[in-house]
């Protein structure tokens, strides 16, 4: 077994010296917060893909929480999502008062099957929250026949999708609203933020609203001035720094080298493990590219404590994303069972994440596949 001299995370920031020097330009700007490189950052994320808005956020949580004000989430309202995703993409919805209704996931692909979600539909349901896992976009046209059909807002989870493509297409436009993340592991960072980007305005007009307050400001009367505003509805401080939208607009001009690369280690994983037996590699719905985020095996008959425990102990960071939304204490608190989504259970049981970002080595991909490899024969 070969160990790596440090840990090696499943994934980590890729910060240049550029990207260090635009956020000290900004630093000795007029504006820290609230200032121009956040209308930049936005302009910038819309056009690259292909959409008329984009409201930038705090973080991803905050902006799923937007876009379900947006979208008119309410108390007693039912939303359908993945139970394999983090736990926001189900939060959001617990944040408007709205019921979580989870959808199993696709055995292939990992996604949220669009049939399971047609079986969960019910008078009370009023969105649909698909998540693009790993980076690979949902089977969105089956998903926005069902929205459409059904009059459903569909609000695309993309924290993970941020340059992946669906259909000939950047991930951005098939929702009616999309989120993309901007933590440190996912396809370029602000070190925390998120975006939501749509084409439709009076989204966008409540997503700003929602972000800074619930203030706007309005046309005053003849005994006010300028300096005039008024607070339309309960709205949150969500707002993103412009420190943080210039580290972004400095990581966008390298995303599509980076999501190439994270392509070329998905490509180098699955031709290695290909044929091994006792791993099923990760599969692509057709028409679509992923961005993979994330890239991770199934382990059939061989442990996965096992796998997990001896690759960390060769500081190779192998993680588990993620355990089902509904198995949290919180939800189980609310009624949720086990075997809710058998198909998305059983797939957690021998889920495992890989490291794969732009920083990795030749040299760790080989260790890596070598060791998962050596463990695998340790076991027959």
């Amino acid at each position: 077994m070969n160990k790596l001299e440090s840990f090696l995370s499943y994934g980590c920031q890729s910060i240049s010296e550029e990207d260090i020097q635009a956020v000290i330009e900004t630093l000795r700007s007029p504006f820290l917060t609230q200032g121009p490189k956040i209308k930049q950052f936005e302009q910038t994320i819309a056009d690259y893909v292909g959409a008329q808005y984009a409201v930038a956020f705090c973080n991803g949580t905050a902006a799923l929480h937007a876009a379900c004000y947006a979208a008119g989430i309410d108390e007693g309202d039912e939303v359908i999502t993945s139970p394999i995703t983090f736990a926001a993409s189900a939060n959001c919805i617990r944040y408007m008062g709205g019921k979580v209704v989870f959808a199993d996931i696709d055995e292939e692909t990992y996604n949220i099957n669009p049939t399971e979600i047609k079986k969960n539909i019910t008078s009370r349901t009023k969105a649909i929250i698909p998540v693009d896992f790993t980076g690979q976009p949902a089977d969105m046209d089956a998903i926005m026949d069902i929205a459409c059909k059904h009059n459903l807002v569909v609000i695309e989870d993309g924290a993970h999708s941020l340059g992946a493509e669906y259909k000939g297409k950047k991930v951005g436009t098939q929702a009616d609203m999309t989120m993309f993340s901007f933590h440190p592991v996912k396809p370029i960072t602000t070190a925390e933020g998120g975006i939501i980007v749509t084409n439709d305005e009076e989204y966008y007009r409540k997503l700003q609203l929602f972000r800074s307050h619930g203030i706007e400001h309005t046309e005053y009367s003849s005994n006010q001035g300028g300096w005039y505003y008024e607070m339309m509805d309960l709205g949150y401080n969500y707002r993103m720094t412009d420190l943080q939208a210039a580290l972004g607009l400095s990581q966008l001009k390298k995303l599509d080298t980076f999501i190439q690369q994270r392509r070329d280690i998905a490509a180098f994983y699955t031709e290695a493990f290909q044929d091994v037996k006792g791993i099923i590699v990760p599969q692509q719905l057709e028409g679509t590219n992923s961005g993979w985020h994330l890239y991770m095996l199934q382990l059939n008959g061989i442990s996965r404590k096992f796998v997990f425990e001896q690759m960390r102990s060769l500081n190779i960071g192998v993680h588990v994303h993620y355990i089902p939304v509904y198995w949290h204490p919180y939800y189980q608190q609310l009624g949720y069972e086990r075997g809710l989504c058998p198909i998305a259970e059983e797939w957690y049981e021998k889920a495992l994440t890989l490291p794969i970002h732009p920083n990795m080595t030749a040299e760790a991909l080989s260790i890596i596949v070598t060791n998962i490899k050596a463990l695998l024969k340790l076991v027959k």
